[in-house]
């Protein structure tokens, strides 16, 4: 079976409209469709209308340790997400002031941005993507791979740390809601990502997105072991984000039979 619970619009830093990556999920045959993009699910509505059967989940930036880990969120068909959305709000004001800050610490380093009209622009969730395509567009610097080595890396000028919930919180925030929450990109986390699964398996972190686009076989059969071993089940998504943006071209994850129906037996649907 074909399916994508990880994709991302132009509601965060994908770069199509939310109703065209559903349309291209269609045509691709992607059966289970969810877009999650980072800290919002404001292109929820767009793709459903596109998709039908759309799954209303999302992407949270959360913290553990000091680094960044992502959550993602998928409401169940009696979920309360208003739980999750009043949340999602405060992490989109916080996110959104952070660019103001780093247009004044840009500025000091001669890479001056209007912070207003990245606002203006992008109404959904903003971040050092974003920051990096108007350095581009206003002459700043030559690239985004320029932009980020420069200004944006972590350590750099700009790399201003913005307050996230942590994955405790994340997961809890999930569990309230009558939501399922699963780790986004194991690989990620190195060494971290045991540690995160044996503290926070008994919490509700019930997934592990052992099929991700990028995976190969071997390596999805090395998340799959670990799966298996904390009772977890395999999700699938392929990040998606839009040509060019990443190595990723297109959308959807071919999942064997038995993980796809345990995934959607956790979803509580039926296709």
């Amino acid at each position: 079976m074909r399916i994508d619970l990880h994709c991302h619009s132009t509601h965060s830093d994908g770069i199509l409209p939310a109703t065209e990556v559903a349309e291209r999920a269609k045509l691709r045959g992607v059966e289970v469709f969810c877009l999650s993009d980072h800290d919002t699910c404001a292109g929820f509505e767009a793709s459903k209308a596109v998709f039908p059967n759309a799954i209303r989940g999302v992407e949270l930036s959360c913290t553990e340790e000091g680094k960044t880990v992502h959550i993602l969120l998928y409401a169940l068909p009696n979920s309360n997400w208003s739980v999750i959305e009043a949340a999602l709000t405060k992490q989109r004001e916080v996110r959104r002031e952070r660019v103001h800050i780093i247009a004044e610490r840009l500025a000091a380093h001669g890479a001056a941005f209007d912070a207003e009209a990245i606002l203006e622009r992008h109404k959904g969730t903003v971040g050092r993507p974003h920051v990096a395509a108007e350095l581009v567009r206003t002459g700043v610097v030559s690239s985004r791979d320029e932009a980020f080595s420069r200004f944006l890396k972590d350590g750099g000028p700009g790399d201003v740390k913005v307050s996230r919930l942590s994955v405790a919180d994340g997961i809890a925030l999930a569990m309230e809601a009558g939501a399922r929450a699963g780790l986004a990109h194991p690989h990620l986390q190195g060494n971290l990502v045991e540690p995160l699964l044996e503290r926070h398996r008994p919490n509700g972190l019930t997934g592990l997105e052992v099929h991700y686009a990028i995976y190969p076989a071997k390596k999805r059969k090395t998340w799959a072991a670990m799966a298996k071993r904390h009772n977890m089940v395999a999700t699938a998504g392929s990040d998606f984000h839009g040509e060019g943006v990443t190595s990723v071209k297109q959308l959807g994850v071919d999942v064997p039979e038995d993980d796809a129906t345990r995934l959607l037996d956790w979803l509580e649907i039926q296709v």
